[in-house]
């Protein structure tokens, strides 16, 4: 019995020294929190592969990476699986960011001198100089090579290991630009000097890297075919409405030309009362659609006309229909924006993106074309709309001047 309480003694002082290094640790360094080897609340936690990290991208256009080695990179380390570790990085963020996280959460090492420091962190990536077997391309064949990613990232074959030859990158780099190089073997290592420790971390592919982008102009999408239909509806509506107006004008001239005929020939009125009649209506006429078209501010054209008809009519339609104009503006200029970035993404890993696919078909791939097409069409109108107002503005400004006697001329 007295063993057994000396034993249990001994336990709790032990237990106690280490709660008070612990303490110490975390006076000297507060980024060592207290707990951060604590086993991981579940089982299958325990059970998950903790000899490889990961980069997961987020919906925030973020990196997330992901470290899952064992105690050593501990000063504490009572249990031999630990939480795995993550960051939260953005692309554009240098590799020193990530450097500096990484050894926040490390413990001091020892020089030769028995001073402490701060363990060195380095990024290697895999050299591009290889042929499509991840062997070492040499001598003459390494000038033609063909220098561009496979966007498999992780998901590739592996390089074998004789034929790896890593290259240590500049702390200096972006984030994102350091992973797109990666990408084109499977993985990037962290060399930490002092520890004799390498964590190998893979690299995301194409669709781990657009998976969020995608997903979300899956939606989109969806919700653009749903009132794509209502829209093409309305817009139907709007342009028959549109050319029974314009067929509506032309019998109202037919019907005028008529009763000038019947008139001049067949009443007593004769043609010395029709002629001023005809003269004054035509004139009023030409008076109303130059005044008409000078407070729209576009051209005297049909296509002008018929285009503010229809504009009109589409806006009647819309909000009958329960159409919303603005959202679909939106949506139009979210998916045509995602787009463009996964375009962006699949150039940098040099594959081809099945964009039908993900937008929903090619029906929606057209309606987003065309949306596209008519908003660059639209904005081209207002700049030139803005270059003549532009224009004007200045000689105005410039004859105001002129007539000033206290506009003294520049240069002068």
């Amino acid at each position: 019995m007295q063993d057994l309480g000396r034993d249990q003694d001994a336990q709790e002082e032990e237990v106690k020294f280490d709660i008070g290094e612990a303490a110490k640790q975390q006076i000297r360094r507060p980024w060592m929190r207290e707990g951060a080897d604590e086993p991981p609340v579940s089982q299958d936690r325990k059970d998950m592969n903790k000899t490889m990290g990961k980069v997961l991208p987020l919906p925030v256009d973020a990196l997330h990476d992901e470290h899952g080695n064992k105690g050593e990179f501990r000063a504490i380390a009572q249990n031999e699986d630990i939480q795995p570790l993550a960051l939260l990085v953005h692309p554009q963020q240098p590799l020193s960011y990530l450097e500096r996280l990484i050894q926040a959460e490390l413990p001091p090492v020892r020089d030769n001198d028995g001073r402490e420091k701060v363990p060195t962190v380095y990024f290697l990536a895999e050299g591009s100089e290889r042929d499509e077997k991840g062997r070492r391309q040499t001598g003459d064949r390494s000038n033609n090579i063909d220098d561009s990613n496979s966007g498999l990232g992780r998901e590739g074959a592996d390089t074998p290991q004789q034929h790896k030859d890593w290259v240590r990158w500049s702390s200096s780099t972006e984030i994102g630009d350091f992973i797109r190089d990666a990408a084109r073997g499977r993985e990037f290592a962290i060399d930490i000097d002092g520890l004799g420790a390498e964590v190998r971390v893979g690299v995301p592919s194409f669709r781990d890297r657009t998976h969020y982008m995608r997903m979300r102009l899956r939606r989109i999408s969806r919700r653009i075919e749903a009132q794509a239909k209502l829209k093409h509806e309305c817009d139907i509506l709007a342009h028959r409405g549109a050319h029974r107006l314009a067929k509506a004008g032309f019998g109202a001239l037919s019907a005028w030309w008529a009763t000038v005929y019947f008139v001049t020939f067949h009443t007593d009125a004769g043609w010395d009362l029709v002629e001023p009649v005809t003269y004054l209506a035509g004139l009023t006429t030409i008076m109303g659609g130059y005044l008409w078209f000078l407070f729209i501010s576009r051209d005297l054209s049909y296509q002008a006309a018929l285009k503010i008809t229809v504009s009109r009519r589409q806006n009647v339609l819309y909000q009958a229909r329960g159409f919303d104009a603005q959202q679909w503006e939106a949506l139009v200029q979210d998916a045509n924006a995602l787009r463009k970035e996964i375009r962006t993404v699949a150039e940098e890993y040099d594959v081809e993106w099945d964009e039908v696919k993900d937008v929903g078909g090619e029906e929606v791939v057209e309606v987003l074309d065309k949306e596209r097409d008519r908003q660059k069409k639209g904005l081209e109108n207002v700049d030139d709309d803005e270059d003549d107002g532009g224009s004007d503005k200045k000689e105005d400004r410039k004859k105001e001047a002129k007539a000033d006697p206290k506009h003294k001329p520049e240069g002068k």
